[in-house]
């Protein structure tokens, strides 16, 4: 059985874009920042994939200093090296190429005590679909309130 522990999720991915495939890479760390990311202290929020030289690179996550480091530990908003299959880096990235499609993490975890990324492949959002979620969520969340205020017994 294998134990996952959510570290950090990318709640503005889900805002931002529309999300298609997602797939698990492992990411290259030092020992300060695996000791700050089991501490939980990464924000995902304008973190992106970036594709180069047959590589992909987490491009600003933030992984906040280790405290009870020396002042020369890691540099917060370094890219990192994603781990991957070849052929999964050779795919993702053609088609990201060909059809206008980005990458972008959607959470950082634990999986049975290695850091790992969930990336997905994601078309961006124009204004007015983020308009159109916002109000459908609400709407939603306004008929739960109302059932939920008929089925109360106080009537």
């Amino acid at each position: 059985m294998t134990k996952i522990k959510t570290i950090a999720t990318n709640r503005k991915a889900y805002h931002n874009y529309f999300i298609q495939d997602s797939i698990e890479a492992g990411i290259s760390l030092t020992g300060t920042e695996i000791k700050s990311l089991r501490s939980g202290r990464v924000s995902l929020g304008e973190a992106y994939v970036r594709p180069e030289a047959a590589e992909l690179w987490l491009v600003n996550a933030h992984i906040a200093r280790y405290e009870a480091a020396s002042h020369l530990s890691h540099e917060p908003r370094r890219p990192r090296k994603l781990l991957l299959h070849r052929k999964e880096i050779n795919s993702l990235s053609s088609r990201i190429a060909e059809k206008g499609l980005t990458l972008v993490p959607l959470k950082i975890y634990l999986k049975d005590h290695l850091a790992k990324v969930s990336i997905a492949l994601a078309k961006g959002k124009k204004l007015y679909d983020k308009r159109e979620a916002i109000t459908r969520r609400e709407v939603e969340r306004e008929m739960g309130r109302t059932l939920k205020w008929r089925k109360s017994p106080r009537r």
